[in-house]
C-alpha cells in the first residue's frame, strides 16, 4: 500500500485523550508504524500553536501549521498580540517544523458571527504567509464568496482550501490560480454528491487528502473518532470518481502535498 500523507489533522484535540486508549501518543505511534507517512498537525489559536509544535517535534513524519481559526479569533487578547506570538514561532519555523499557516479563513455558520473581526484576522495572517513565503490552509464554511474574493486579490499566495465544500466552478477557478483542493472523509458520505462532483472536476495534480481528525470520519466510521489511516476510505471513494485505483490516488495526493509543503 502506498503511504498516506494527511495534510490536515488536529492531534492535540482533547478527544484523543478521552476516546483512544493511551491518547494521541499511542495512536500516533501506531499510525507511523503503519501506513501513515506524514501528517500536518494544525493549530486553532496561538496557545494551541505551541502545543501543535511540541507534538510535531516528537515524530519524524509530523509537521506543524500555526494560526488562528476564524471561530477562535474573539478569544485572542488582541490581533497585535496574536501576530506577535505567531511571528516568534515563524522566526524559528525550521526548528519548529512549521510548513504552513493555518488553519485560517472565514466561518459564517455559527451565530452570532463577528465578520469584521474574522476578516481582520484572516487578512493579517495572509500578510504573514506572504512575508514568510508559506502556504496557507484555508477554512471556508458558509463563506465561499468572501474567502474566494479575499485570496484572489493575492496572486502570490499558495495553499489549499481544506475539506472543500464549494462548487466545481469555484474549485476550477482556484486551481487555475494555483491553489490545491483537499478532500476529507466527507467525500465518502452518501449525501456528498457535490463534493464528489468537485473531485471529478479538479486536475489530479491539485488534489490533496486529509482527515481533519478527530472530526469528519469517513464511512463506515462516520461519527466516530477519526484518524489518519482512515484516508484509505476516502482514497477508495476518490478512486471510483477518478477512474484510478486507490493506491494511485494516495500516491498522487502524497506527491502533491510534498510539492506544496516542501516536505
Amino acid at each position: 500500500m502506498f503511504p498516506v500523507f494527511d495534510t490536515h489533522a488536529h492531534y492535540t484535540d482533547a478527544r484523543f485523550e478521552e476516546e483512544y486508549p493511551g491518547g494521541a501518543g499511542a495512536l500516533l505511534g501506531e499510525l507511523f508504524s503503519g501506513c501513515v507517512g506524514k501528517i500536518i498537525n494544525v493549530s486553532v489559536d496561538t496557545k494551541n500553536s505551541l502545543e501543535v509544535i511540541a507534538q510535531a517535534k516528537k515524530y519524524e513524519g509530523m509537521y506543524a501549521a500555526v494560526g488562528v481559526h476564524p471561530t477562535e479569533a474573539h478569544k485572542e487578547t488582541s490581533l497585535s498580540e496574536a501576530l506577535s506570538s505567531l511571528r516568534r514561532l515563524l522566526d524559528g519555523r525550521a526548528e519548529n517544523r512549521i510548513v504552513a499557516i493555518g488553519e485560517i479563513g472565514l466561518d459564517y455558520h455559527w451565530e452570532p458571527v463577528d465578520r469584521a473581526l474574522q476578516k481582520e484576522f484572516f487578512e493579517a495572517q495572509l500578510d504573514l504567509a506572504e512575508e514568510y513565503s508559506l502556504p496557507v490552509l484555508i477554512h471556508d464554511r458558509d463563506a465561499h464568496g468572501d474567502c474566494f474574493e479575499t485570496v484572489i486579490r493575492r496572486p502570490q499566495l499558495s495553499g489549499v482550501f481544506h475539506s472543500f465544500s464549494g462548487s466545481p466552478e469555484m474549485a476550477r477557478e482556484l486551481v487555475r490560480r494555483g491553489w490545491y483542493i483537499s478532500f476529507s472523509g466527507v467525500v465518502t458520505f452518501k449525501n456528498a454528491k457535490n463534493v464528489r462532483a468537485v473531485a471529478a472536476s479538479v486536475p489530479r495534480e491539485r488534489i490533496l487528502l486529509e482527515t481533519d481528525a478527530p472530526y469528519l470520519a469517513p464511512e463506515p466510521h462516520r461519527g466516530k473518532l477519526n484518524r489518519s489511516d482512515y484516508i484509505v476510505y476516502s482514497s477508495e471513494t476518490l478512486a471510483g470518481v477518478l477512474g484510478a485505483d486507490a493506491d494511485t490516488v494516495r500516491r498522487i495526493a502524497y506527491e502533491n502535498a510534498e510539492r506544496l509543503f516542501g516536505k
